[in-house]
């Protein structure tokens, strides 16, 4: 029994790091609608000046003195982050300031490596909390117990502050309407930067405390920023008291479930988070967002077919990407076919994001199930090629049938976490079914046939698929189907007053996303000659995001050209520097800053203005010269 009490013990002493993570987080999404993916590396930069402040200069600030130091330190970086950042995007559809917080957390990553160096760092021991308590033969370590008492402790300072200080009362306001705050006279930018500081200096103080438990690492800021996200939306976003309720059940799932449920103790918390959205759509304490921003599709030109000239155009680039074998080597061949593979993959969120209104965060799930039927038609069925690469798109069918079914019962934020949790749970099915998958040892040898095995056959190949995957996904946006799903991602209620069946659109949608991302991924798994369980990870989710979002979710195909982009700077960044991510990550912080719409987005926004430009300037010349 004394065990199971100090594994409860470990389990909330946890909870009140996550809870003070997750409480900053909630609370800039609540004001600013930033769903800032660069929380983790706040964390992370917290503990590592802690660790510098409490390790090297101990003797100035002491343990306890140099934990604080460190968490203002580091909110007055983020301070700087958003006078100079966030300022600039506020305007911009959530999903580019996602992108650019993506970027930012890129780019700490490779700074961290940079300043620290690349090893793990092993922090002091909390001054006078570093003995245990005996608990009926249990060690119960003293910091521990802080930490269980700390966390209620912040949640109480939190609500005196939201509910009996004028600046919390503008918060709370703000949260709720905030073009009211604004015409009441609030200075908007300084109430923003004083949430975001605040915000910041809970997630550096949860990582400044983590040091004493955990070792410091370049990787804590990804490992910790899904968990957070998971808490948020358990919790409701926004809900100050729903993150500790969130933080608390999240904790002890994963204190209790390597014990209880060994096997699926991976995807428990998935599981939790996929159960509460289904049956409360905005977690357990939460209330539904009204929207704050206008629906991709309403902000840009029509969208219209290509033009004759357009399409003559796009048969001459294809010519001359189907002549790179003449010309260029074997490892080019290689690059190109991968390129055009994660075409096909971004191509098809891009469909569900810009026609479908519908942002997945976990759309690797339908390209690695692609690439796992693939894998399971070769080596288990022994099926020929040509059969194998239809196997791997219907096991990403079967997988966007059920998930879709229950996302798009949800939209918004919560639509994407659902998906995200769906992810997680294949993911970690393939992790953990060794006896199927092979877990993290994968499945080997799956070689494309002699017809299909030299270099400039397989890229003719993937050059072929990705141009028919996206000539059919254009004809579905222009087909009276693309129609009707427009209707319902601009305009629901009168889509439904016209008699669109607005969730059953969605779900096709999501079934024809899930199809063409399963041939991306049918496509990989012969590529690499294997398949591991990273083809479903969250990490390749991000990439499929920051392609379309380079390119431009408002475009009809603009994340073809994020695709290349993004992936052929990827290869070459990594060939050329040590620091791909720090380059990286400023060049995607960039675009979102000079080009809010993407690339294609603004090149067809400036060339829609050109003919205004020219009238303009033929009417001030007719009126110099009359006068």
């Amino acid at each position: 029994m004394a065990f199971y009490v100090v594994q409860f013990l470990t389990g909330l002493a946890s909870a009140a790091s996550l809870f003070l993570v997750a409480s900053g987080l909630s609370i800039i999404f609540g004001v600013t609608r930033i769903v800032n993916f660069a929380h983790g590396a706040f964390y992370m930069l917290g503990a590592y000046v802690a660790f510098t402040l409490t390790a090297r200069f101990s003797g100035a600030l002491g343990f306890w003195g140099g934990i604080l130091a460190a968490a203002l330190i580091v909110a007055a970086v983020g301070v700087l982050v958003e006078m100079l950042l966030l300022r600039r995007i506020y305007h911009v559809p959530e999903l580019f300031q996602l992108l650019a917080t993506f970027g930012l957390t890129l780019m700490v990553e490779d700074l961290v490596v940079l300043g620290w160096g690349p090893n793990d760092l092993v922090g002091p021991r909390a001054a006078g909390l570093k003995g245990a308590i005996d608990f009926f033969g249990q060690q119960i370590p003293s910091y521990d117990l802080f930490l269980i008492v700390l966390g209620p402790l912040v949640l109480g300072l939190l609500w005196l502050v939201f509910q009996r200080t004028r600046w919390g009362v503008l918060v709370r306001a703000a949260t709720q309407d905030r073009d009211m705050v604004a015409a009441l006279g609030v200075n908007q930018k300084w109430l923003f930067t004083s949430v975001f500081a605040l915000g910041v200096f809970l997630a550096a103080l949860a990582g400044a405390l983590q040091i004493p438990r955990d070792a410091v690492t370049h990787e804590m800021d990804l490992r910790v920023i899904v968990d957070v996200f998971v808490v948020v939306v358990i919790g409701g976003l926004g809900s100050i008291t729903g993150a500790f309720v969130a933080a608390v059940l999240v904790s002890e799932l994963n204190a209790f479930g390597i014990l209880i449920f060994p096997k699926i103790s991976i995807i428990l918390v998935f599981l939790v988070m996929a159960a509460v959205l289904i049956v409360r759509p905005w977690g357990l304490l939460g209330r539904a967002q009204a929207p704050v921003r206008r629906t991709p599709g309403l902000t840009v030109n029509p969208w219209r077919p290509l033009t004759s000239r357009e399409r003559i155009a796009v048969a001459i680039a294809f010519l001359l990407a189907a002549s790179l074998p003449f010309y260029a080597g074997n490892y080019a061949l290689a690059v190109g076919a991968e390129i055009a593979i994660f075409v096909i993959f971004a191509a098809s969120l891009h469909f569900l994001m810009s026609t479908g209104g519908l942002a997945s965060f976990g759309h690797a799930a339908y390209f690695g199930l692609g690439a796992y039927g693939t894998a399971f038609a070769v080596k288990l069925a022994g099926l020929p090629m040509a059969a194998a690469l239809v196997a791997g798109p219907l096991f990403g069918l079967l997988g966007a049938v059920v998930f879709g079914f229950f996302a798009v019962q949800l939209s918004g934020v919560y639509f994407a976490m659902l998906t995200l949790a769906f992810a997680q749970i294949v993911w970690s099915v393939a992790f953990q079914w060794v006896g199927l998958t092979g877990g993290d040892n994968g499945i080997l040898g799956v070689w494309p046939e002699r017809w299909a095995a030299s270099a400039p056959h397989f890229f003719w190949l993937s050059l072929a698929v990705a141009v028919l995957a996206v000539a059919g996904l254009r004809i579905a946006t222009f087909s009276p189907f693309g129609f009707a799903l427009r209707a319902t991602r601009d305009s629901p209620l009168r889509a439904e007053a016209i008699g669109i069946n607005g969730k059953r659109i969605q779900w096709s949608a999501f079934l024809i996303a899930g199809t063409v991302a399963g041939i991306g991924g049918a496509l990989f798994a012969y590529l690499k000659g294997s398949v591991f369980p990273d083809v479903l990870g969250i990490p390749l989710s991000v990439d499929a995001l920051v392609m379309v979002l380079l390119g431009g979710v408002e475009t009809v195909s603009g994340a073809i050209v994020g695709a290349i982009v993004y992936k052929a700077l990827s290869i070459w960044l990594v060939s050329q520097t040590e620091w791909s991510k720090l380059v990286l990550g400023a060049f995607i912080v960039l675009i979102v800053v000079a080009f809010p719409k993407g690339i294609v987005g603004t090149l067809d926004s400036l060339w829609h203005r050109r003919p205004s430009s020219l009238k303009d300037a033929m009417l001030a010349s007719k009126i110099e010269t009359a006068e």
